[in-house]
């Protein structure tokens, strides 16, 4: 994403985590002022997510760099129609098995299902894919990041038929609340990224009132999903202030609360860093 860099927020009096971000598209250098500016933030802490076989060695070898950070790494569902049809896929998971023995991968993802890109002729793959993502999850003890784009039901079936892992993130929730008191009732956390911020988005806004508030997470999806009011320009870990107060006005709570609950649920699904 191009664009001038937005002004930093008023930073968090407690600190929370940002839950999913793509530092492997930054260069080196941003990569650590951005870090920087996060913790200046309070963002001082986020999870990497690298999600094709590039970005998932890059988030391993950046997992030595910066104790900032833990990772997450996955075939993106996007990339297996074409990992298949070259005849790469079974050997690109079972690289994203073996990068997954780093002790600060914590996380397999973001996989799932994108019914938005990724047309009929390629469902197939995708779900065959999600499975061994969740199965791979379940056998290494790690958490789940699910991609869910225009898939809200397949993803659900198919979390019911496998058996979710014990942590499973939606990562940048995009249900309404119904699909809230769904997921919430099977235990499954909800990470909001930079839409709920967004005028059109009372739908979710409604689920973010739905969620159990020991389910809920914040993250950035950077470059991606900037909040308001600077929605287009490139995100980042420092402007996770933006979403967690209008979190926080969403849910007319207090706002050091809400933070200091985040950050409670974040370790518990990851664990230490």
């Amino acid at each position: 994403m191009r664009g001038e860099r937005p002004p930093a927020p008023q930073p968090l009096a407690v600190a929370v985590v940002d839950n999913h971000t793509h530092l492997d598209s930054e260069t080196p250098e941003d990569v650590a002022v951005l870090l920087s500016a996060a913790a200046a933030a309070g963002v001082p802490r986020s999870v990497q997510i690298g999600c094709d076989l590039a970005a998932a060695r890059w988030t391993v070898a950046a997992l030595d760099r910066h104790p900032e950070l833990l990772g997450g790494i996955a075939l993106h569902p996007n990339e297996i129609p074409d990992l298949v049809a070259a005849g790469q896929y079974e050997a690109a998971l079972e690289e994203i098995r073996t990068l997954a023995a780093h002790p600060r991968v914590r996380v397999i993802g973001e996989t799932g299902l994108d019914h938005f890109r990724t047309g009929p002729e390629g469902a197939e793959v995708q779900q065959e894919s999600f499975r061994a993502h969740i199965r791979l999850a379940k056998e290494l003890g790690l958490a789940l990041q699910i991609h869910d784009r225009d898939a809200h039901d397949d993803v659900l079936r198919v979390l019911r038929e496998e058996g979710a892992p014990e942590r499973t993130v939606f990562h940048c929730f995009s249900g309404d609340a119904a699909m809230a008191r769904v997921c919430g009732d099977a235990g499954y956390y909800l990470s909001f990224a930079g839409t709920v911020t967004f005028k059109n988005a009372d739908p979710l806004r409604e689920a973010l009132r739905a969620a159990p508030r020991d389910r809920i997470m914040v993250e950035t999806d950077a470059p991606y999903l900037t909040p308001t009011p600077h929605r287009g320009r490139p995100n980042a870990g420092y402007l996770v202030p933006l979403t967690v107060r209008s979190m926080a006005a969403t849910l007319d709570c207090d706002l050091d609360e809400l933070c200091a609950a985040i950050t409670a649920t974040t370790e518990a699904v990851y664990g230490p860093w």
